[in-house]
């Protein structure tokens, strides 16, 4: 058997390069559990109730620096949107940084970042893109639904403002025509009334005639009388 003898400096160099690699080793790992534990935390996100999310201290701190960075990156225009849904106020957005390949994925409300993913995968991204747009889908339901019966209660107002409108136009015709009624009844009833004086007074002039044209009568035939025997009223 042949036994090779390695110098002493070839030793020290290949130490040195395996020490490199576990390095190397280690490094890669530390950022995959990263990942992992960013991927968990949006999973937890989407089965966490809507009303009380519980999130540690640890995971708030990891998203608001998150939020954070997403800002600034927006802000400098270094991220692309990929995607955006919108539910009422709520929604979620797929973004992408194309110098380093990393995808950031929000749940916002009113503009205003909720819960901010990064990760480098994109099955990942949208995987949870998904998920938050679904989730922004739960929470604007009770949003969409006071909305609606808003404008269904402001409608019912405008209806019921209009009925009252109808309502007190209804009572006033009714008013006057009952005012009316009373006011074409009391005319008839003077109408009437003096008819019947008219009546009586044609009556009482009518009778007065017919007793002047009686007298008058009388008195033209006594004048005939004289007329036709004078000689009769001389001798009385």
């Amino acid at each position: 058997m042949n036994v090779h003898f390695v110098p002493a400096a070839a030793r020290i160099a290949l130490s040195g390069m395996v020490l490199s690699g576990l390095a190397a080793c280690a490094m890669a790992p530390s950022e995959a559990p990263r990942a992992t534990v960013k991927q968990v935390e949006g999973t937890q996100a989407a089965a966490v109730p809507i009303a009380q999310p519980e999130i540690s201290p640890a995971v708030a701190a990891r998203s608001s620096s998150t939020v954070s960075e997403l800002q600034g990156l927006i802000q400098g225009r270094q991220v692309s949107e990929l995607r955006t849904t919108y539910n009422s106020s709520y929604g979620a957005s797929l973004l992408f940084k194309p110098d380093d390949l990393t995808y950031y994925v929000a749940l916002f409300q009113q503009k205003d970042f909720w819960r901010v993913l990064k990760t480098t995968s994109d099955k990942q991204a949208e995987t949870t893109y998904r998920a938050f747009a679904a989730q922004s889908a739960d929470l604007a339901d009770v949003e969409i639904k006071r909305i609606k019966l808003q404008a269904e209660y402001a409608l019912t107002e405008r209806l019921l403002a209009s009925r009252n409108v109808e309502l007190s136009t209804l009572q006033a015709d009714r008013s006057l025509r009952l005012q009316q009624d009373q006011q074409v009844a009391a005319r008839q009833e003077q109408s009437r009334q003096e008819t019947t004086a008219l009546a009586d007074q044609q009556n009482d002039v009518r009778q007065q005639l017919r007793d002047l044209q009686r007298q008058i009568d009388a008195l033209q035939a006594q004048q005939a009388q004289v007329v036709a025997n004078p000689g009769a009223r001389r001798g009385k």
